[in-house]
């Protein structure tokens, strides 16, 4: 059935473009002969090529750009021969004879346009008698393409201010009242279109009247540029008939478009200051106009006005565009109970932005769309709606956008109330957006408080919501996120000690939610922090008492050998190793003695218990000497405890290689270059001997199972040492 339509709409077309090319073909020669009445004749014969009613819109605007060509050729004919001495009221009068109404309609505005241009009436005679006129074709195509080409042709000859054309006083109604009345007969004329026909064809009806709708807007593009159309006309005069045409059609199409040609084509001052007449008039259309779209396109103009120039910020205070624009959209949200939530937020999202660039300063007002969000969004639950996460998340950053800091925005109280009504892995989402923020603007966020409620916010990485379970997580994603957690406790710093034992404290607390995932990431980070507080407590001022209560190493020491303990369960036994070696270090510089011996003592018992792995342990065994090499804390008892038990680990590895060099390795023990009291020649000549022994017995080992003695490089080690 479609597929033969098409195809008779083309033969139609086709048929249609032949007889207006045949009589355009008598015209020109009736034209180039001076012969009016001919030319008259076949011009209205052309034009009854427009009288179908068989074509789409789109086909019949083919047909229609071809007759108003040739009917430009008439309209420089006509001039012509009223400088030949023709009487422009004559011709006036004589195109009126043509037989069928719609080629005389068209001759008629064709000779009205000469006759307004040879001023022999006043133009705004001429125009009302044309627009008129027109109410005779009560077809919607036709009647549509008939009054867009007055529209076409009147343009330029409105008696405007300034205009050759202007009349008296009351010249700028005169050309108001043509165009608003030729605008109300047109959407009369698109809105019934859509009542025209079969049920069945409504999808395609919509489709041919989104494709009339810009002849339509045009009307509203014209009222913009008159000139006399200034602040006071258009809003005692133009704003309130546009919108009572646009209210009483009582036609969702129209009304979303024509709201949103209201609010493209009038200047942004203009909209300012009739707000409360715009707004007025969104809770009387329609309950499926699509409200959102065109309030959000108001608020978005609104936004990057008030962005233009800061004289005009002045200009949204004295007209309370807020409160206007607060209000109305309550009230819109209150009308359409069943709006989708996703309407809603987009709203508050737009009103967001608005009131971020007009009132920056204002934090409250921020604070109040955001409770206003959350008010609407408890009715929900977690959203499910793609888009409304969307949207969402452009609500959330758009502060973020803003202020660039993030203190700025954990002042507003209700922004974590907002996230906790989106999925877990949007709330991942915001929180990389949130420490993206930070990381970019440097933001030093110095108090255990804003710390505590910063980690609140992006609890999404710091922990698993609702027991969201983590098999379907991309590792490579996983590892980015908690390496960017770990940036971020890098950056926590302050330079009061007491606060900052209290903000590692506050860390400490949130990432030990995190479970055994995630403790690999975050522990290293907050060790390294508490290393960095406990450099800054050896400071010349420090109290070696200390207050009662007041920070001092011990107390720092203490928390990292339970934070460190908590790396067991994960099980990461290395990562441990390392941290507690690195304590000890610590400890050392703060002439912790005992503190130190404890760390080692962990190492020990760690490396005994947990470590297994022969590579893990020479690894280990390694960092376990070169960090005993540099203690200079331990009496000679302690100190020889570890020794002995290093060295005994050495001897005790698997491989003859890995032993030997472990064992040479142990000589660095006995002889320290910069203690005196740690030189002892003999220990070192019995560990080297004992690493040749070892050597000797790899040798032999090698000769017995491969039948060649294998390579020297272990003497030359040796040697080396």
């Amino acid at each position: 059935m479609m597929v033969d339509g098409v195809e008779d709409e083309e033969k139609w077309l086709a048929a249609g473009i032949a007889g207006l090319q045949q009589n355009a073909f008598y015209m020109h020669r009736a034209l180039d002969s001076n012969n009016l009445r001919d030319a008259l004749k076949y011009s209205a014969q052309m034009l009854s090529e427009l009288r179908t009613s068989k074509l789409s819109p789109q086909k019949y605007y083919q047909l229609y750009m071809r007759a108003f060509d040739e009917l430009r050729k008439l309209e420089m004919f006509f001039k012509e021969e009223t400088r030949r001495g023709c009487s422009i009221i004559d011709l006036y009068e004589l195109v009126q004879h043509a037989g069928n109404i719609l080629p005389r309609l068209y001759l008629l505005c064709t000779v009205g346009s000469v006759y307004i241009k040879s001023k022999e009436a006043p133009a705004k005679d001429v125009l009302k008698d044309l627009v008129e006129m027109c109410r005779g074709i009560q077809h919607p195509v036709r009647g549509l393409f008939l009054r867009s080409y007055l529209s076409q042709i009147s343009r330029d000859k409105l008696p405007d201010i300034g205009s050759e054309y202007e009349g008296d006083a009351d010249t700028v109604n005169d050309a108001m009242e043509f165009v608003l009345q030729n605008f109300t007969e047109m959407n009369k004329l698109w809105v019934r279109m859509q009542h025209q026909g079969p049920a069945r064809e409504k999808d395609k009806r919509e489709k041919e009247r989104s494709e009339l709708r810009d002849l339509v807007g045009k009307n509203l593009h014209v009222l913009s540029q008159i000139e006399g159309v200034d602040l006071d006309t258009y809003k005692e005069t133009v704003l309130p008939r546009v919108l009572e045409q646009v209210v009483n059609c009582k036609d969702e199409i129209a009304q979303c478009y024509l709201m949103d040609c209201i609010i493209q084509v009038f200047p942004d001052e203009y909209h300012l200051q009739t707000l409360e007449i715009l707004l007025g008039a969104f809770p009387q259309l329609q309950p499926s106009v699509d409200i959102k779209t065109v309030l959000s396109r108001l608020m978005e103009r609104l936004s990057n006005y008030a962005a233009s120039s800061t004289e005009v910020l002045p200009e949204f205070l004295q007209v309370e565009a807020f409160s206007k624009l607060n209000n109305a959209i309550g009230k819109v949200i209150e009308a359409q109970a069943d709006m989708p939530i996703l309407g809603a937020v987009t709203l508050y999202s737009s009103l967001l932005t608005f009131t971020l660039h007009v009132h920056p300063d204002r934090l409250d007002y921020a604070d109040q769309v955001l409770g206003a969000c959350v008010k609407k969004l408890s009715g929900e639950g977690k959203l499910e709606d793609n888009r409304a996460t969307k949207q969402i998340v452009a609500l959330l950053s758009a502060p973020l956008d803003k202020y660039n800091d993030i203190v700025t925005v954990l002042k507003l109280s209700n922004y974590p109330s907002v996230m906790e009504y989106v999925d877990s892995e949007t709330n991942k989402v915001m929180a990389m957006v949130i420490i993206q923020s930070i990381m970019k603007n440097n933001t030093q966020i110095s108090t255990a408080d804003k710390v505590g409620a910063l980690f609140e916010l992006i609890k999404g990485l710091i922990r698993d919501l609702d027991g969201a379970a983590h098999d379907q997580v991309d590792e490579d994603d996983f590892k980015e996120e908690q390496n960017s957690v770990a940036r971020l406790i890098q950056m926590l710093q302050n330079d009061d000690t007491e606060e900052m034992f209290k903000i590692i404290c506050t860390v400490r607390k949130h990432i030990l939610t995190g479970g055994p995932k995630r403790l690999p990431f975050t522990v290293p980070p907050l060790v390294f922090s508490s290393l960095k507080l406990v450099r800054q407590l050896q400071g010349p001022e420090e109290n070696p008492f200390g207050e009662e209560g007041s920070t001092t190493p011990k107390k720092v020491f203490q928390l990292l050998n339970q934070t460190i303990e908590t790396l067991y369960g994960v099980p990461a036994p290395e990562l441990a190793l390392r941290l507690y070696l690195q304590c000890a270090e610590a400890a050392n510089d703060s002439d912790l003695e005992p503190v130190a011996y404890e760390f080692f003592t962990q190492a020990y018992i760690l490396y005994e218990e947990e470590i297994s792995d022969s590579r893990a342990q020479v690894t280990a065994i390694h960092l376990i000497i070169g960090t005993l090499q540099r203690m200079h804390v331990f009496g000679v008892e302690n100190r020889d405890t570890l020794t002995h038990k290093a060295t005994g680990y050495s001897a005790k590895l698997l491989k003859k290689p890995d032993q030997c060099r472990a064992v040479y390795a142990c000589s660095h023990l006995f002889w320290v270059d910069d203690q005196d009291n740690m030189k002892d020649g003999e220990r070192v000549l019995l560990c080297l001997k004992r690493a040749l022994r070892i050597a000797n017995a790899a040798q032999q080992m090698s000769n017995a199972t491969r039948g060649s003695t294998g390579s020297v490089t272990l003497f030359v080690e040796i040697l080396n040492k």
